[in-house]
């Protein structure tokens, strides 16, 4: 559907947090399959930027086109639209504590037009062989250690095989060792073919796992396709 085309296409986009603008007239494109990390200190407008792309915050100036949707002006009625395209991943899981694995993953998979049983079995089934939490469909997220948990975040994302992985800060609140096994699930994804947009401070991610880089700093984007990309200013 999107064959050659870019899956996200920014043009002197003006992102704002609440009518401040935090990144003023940035460009860049992200092609099928690609994986980036996006990088600043905190307050720098990554999750301001993340938040533009699947239409949480407003777009108020220049052109953002994402799995070919427009992004200036949506209608709130297309936004459940362009995020079926879209996987959505946080650092704080965000699942529903009363509701079982299986039951935290129908729950998107409802809210995005699935219907017959039968299929949310199956694909439920697949996504936790996937992410090798294949026997915890029954339990709680409590029952769950970090990791487990976003392993679970990461499936319920990958639901409707969206183009676009958004991902921010998913290895934040885990531990290293944990953090590089979720980071070999987000390569094994990208590597299907679909593309990965991760706001990180894991400076060891991004020394082991070389990718382009996208840095928010002083209301501007730095692009490492365009220019090298200091990083010591963010991790020490």
């Amino acid at each position: 559907m999107f064959s050659n085309e870019p899956v996200v296409k920014v043009k002197d986009a003006v992102i704002s947090q609440e009518d401040r603008s935090v990144l003023d007239k940035i460009s860049f494109e992200i092609e099928k399959g690609e994986l980036i990390f996006l990088v600043g200190r905190t307050g720098s407008g990554k999750s301001s930027l993340l938040k533009t792309l699947y239409a949480d915050l407003p777009l108020r100036l220049g052109e953002i086109t994402v799995a070919g949707s427009e992004l200036y002006g949506i209608k709130k009625s297309k936004v459940p639209a362009l995020r079926r395209k879209l996987g959505i991943i946080f650092q704080d899981f965000q699942l529903f504590h009363d509701r079982t694995v299986a039951e935290n993953i129908f729950f998107v998979m409802k809210a995005t037009g699935w219907k017959e049983r039968s299929l949310m079995k199956a694909r439920l089934a697949e996504l936790l062989m996937k992410v090798g939490m294949g026997s915890v469909d029954n339990k709680y997220p409590h029952q769950l250690s970090g990791g487990e948990q976003q392993r679970v975040v990461i499936a319920r994302a990958m639901v409707n095989e969206p183009v676009l992985l958004i991902a921010d800060e998913p290895t934040g609140n885990l531990d290293p060792e944990v953090s590089e096994g979720i980071f070999k699930l987000f390569l094994e994804i990208n590597n299907s073919g679909t593309a990965i947009l991760m706001a990180t401070h894991n400076y060891d991610l991004i020394k082991n796992h070389p990718a382009r880089i996208l840095k928010c700093e002083d209301g501007h984007l730095i692009d490492s396709k365009i220019q090298e990309v200091e990083l010591k200013s963010i991790f020490y």
